[in-house]
């Protein structure tokens, strides 16, 4: 058996149950939500958190924090010293859940396919927003459906907001 070989399997070994075991690795993330297989939810991370991520075998992180949340940390960085995929795709407010910024996480949630990976913002509250607005215009639930999806990811006190900009949108269309 080749070394590459067998120290692939001796990672596939070491990262699957440390991804699996999740909370015992993960438990200090904030706001810990695991809402699909090999998606995980969390708040705000920082540079320990990172390699927590790592260590459970996170492949990719997707931020939805702005910039001026992240002052003094250079997340996109750390991430990729470790081998992990940074995107980020900037949510400040509801303002910011739009079809276009749904559009943007449901391609990179399609790239990545089953590899593990963290959605975070500040709490999860934006990321549960951004996927309730997935659900009802990108894959085309009912606002009850998207709702209840959101709130699985994280949603919370975005909720009125979203149901304002879906009702406003489904208002808008002929």
């Amino acid at each position: 058996m080749k070394k590459s070989m067998l120290l692939n399997l001796l990672l596939l070994f070491i990262l699957i149950p440390a991804f699996a075991a999740g909370d015992a690795v993960l438990g200090d993330l904030p706001n810990l939500r695991h809402p699909q297989q090999n998606r995980i939810v969390a708040g705000a991370i920082d540079a320990a958190d990172l390699g927590r991520l790592r260590a459970a075998g996170i492949k990719h992180v997707i931020s939805l924090r702005t910039a001026e949340e992240v002052q003094g940390f250079d997340e996109a960085g750390i991430a990729a010293g470790l081998g992990i995929d940074y995107h980020s795709i900037p949510i400040k407010d509801a303002q910011s859940l739009t079809k276009e910024n749904a559009a943007a996480l449901d391609a990179l949630l399609i790239q990545i396919g089953d590899e593990p990976t963290l959605v975070h913002c500040g709490s999860g509250n934006r990321v549960g927003g951004l996927i309730a607005v997935r659900e009802a215009w990108i894959n085309g639930q009912s606002t009850e459906a998207a709702i209840a999806e959101g709130k699985r990811w994280g949603l919370t006190s975005l909720e009125g907001a979203v149901r304002t900009v879906l009702h406003e949108t489904s208002k808008s269309q002929p």
